[in-house]
């Protein structure tokens, strides 16, 4: 071989050896930036986990941070059981006593929020009065003959099945002027809620009867009498059926019972203002009555004798 192709042939093999070389490194450099390529990936999957966490998400598997203004559900009590707590250790007032003076406790509630009917002590009215001819002053009350005619009838909503019966009302006209009667009949309509109907004569105390009509206001009192409370068995009264009447009590009464084997029973109320014991349990043995203060007589000695005005010596407290 010439020199001349002794050197074309070394360079030809410098060429190969350099194409190889650099091959090589290309593969090499390929191989880093692959490399490079895929470590950042990995590293950026990583940091985008974390990244809710730093901007104050919570972290999976943890509860969501809870409001000031709320609270779980476990840590305070459903309306459920909070609700009859609070109506144990607090009584409803009754809705028609607020002129009535404030209880010291909500405890001590008087007897008449569940004893009084629509008539409540310490209250005043506003209402008319106007006037009839009250006769001999009988009425549906059944009481019979009045030696005292200051009586007047009460509207049906305020007789209440004739539980207004007896109650001695103070009545008061605009131009001052004043009476107190008792109640012995029931005043059907047109007479209103709150209207009373005065005999002639204490209608006169007030105004002229001739005006027939006045505004008033009127309110429940507890008068000052000597007298002792009556019984008086209905008509037709026997040991099968009775019925019983209270007369001369100073206050309304709230209920009449009778003392049976089985205890103290309470007898209805009919409209024509006598206590009914349609099976005869109790009658001609011993009476409960209570007033709408709550204060219970007991009577014992009154005869099974229909249409007898029997007296006893008890009468209710004054208030």
């Amino acid at each position: 071989m010439s020199m001349h192709e002794t050197r074309r042939a070394a360079r030809q093999r410098r060429r190969r050896r350099g194409l190889m070389v650099g091959a090589a490194a290309g593969v090499a450099v390929t191989s880093l930036v692959v490399t490079l390529v895929l470590t950042m990936q990995r590293d950026g999957a990583g940091n985008a986990g974390k990244a809710p966490a730093v901007a104050g998400a919570p972290a999976r598997g943890t509860a969501p941070p809870v409001a000031p203004r709320q609270k779980p559900s476990a840590a305070s009590p459903t309306a459920a059981s909070a609700t009859p707590a609070a109506r144990a250790t607090t009584p409803t007032p009754p809705a028609a006593t607020s002129s009535s003076p404030p209880s010291a406790s909500p405890r001590a509630v008087p007897a008449t929020a569940s004893l009084a009917g629509r008539i409540r002590p310490r209250t005043t009215y506003r209402g008319v009065a106007t006037v009839y001819q009250a006769g001999t002053g009988d009425g549906a009350c059944l009481y019979g003959p009045s030696d005292d005619m200051m009586i007047a009838a009460m509207n049906t909503a305020d007789y209440e099945t004739s539980q207004a019966c007896g109650a001695h009302v103070l009545v008061r006209a605009a131009n001052g002027a004043s009476v107190t009667v008792r109640i012995t009949n029931e005043c059907p309509l047109p007479c209103a809620p709150r209207q009373l109907d005065l005999s002639e004569q204490a209608f006169a105390r007030l105004a002229p009867t001739s005006t027939g009509r006045i505004a008033i206001t009127w309110s429940l009192v507890s008068p000052g009498t000597a007298k002792a409370i009556s019984i008086r068995y209905k008509s037709g009264s026997s040991p099968h059926w009775c019925g019983i009447q209270a007369i001369g009590h100073r206050n309304p009464l709230a209920r009449l019972e009778v003392r049976t084997g089985g205890g103290w029973r309470p007898l209805t109320r009919t409209p024509y203002n006598y206590f009914l014991s349609p099976d005869g349990s109790g009658c001609g043995g011993a009476l409960r009555i209570t007033d709408i203060y709550g204060e219970r007589l007991t009577i014992d000695g009154i005869a099974l004798r229909p249409d007898a005005v029997q007296p006893t010596r008890v009468q209710f407290a004054r208030h």
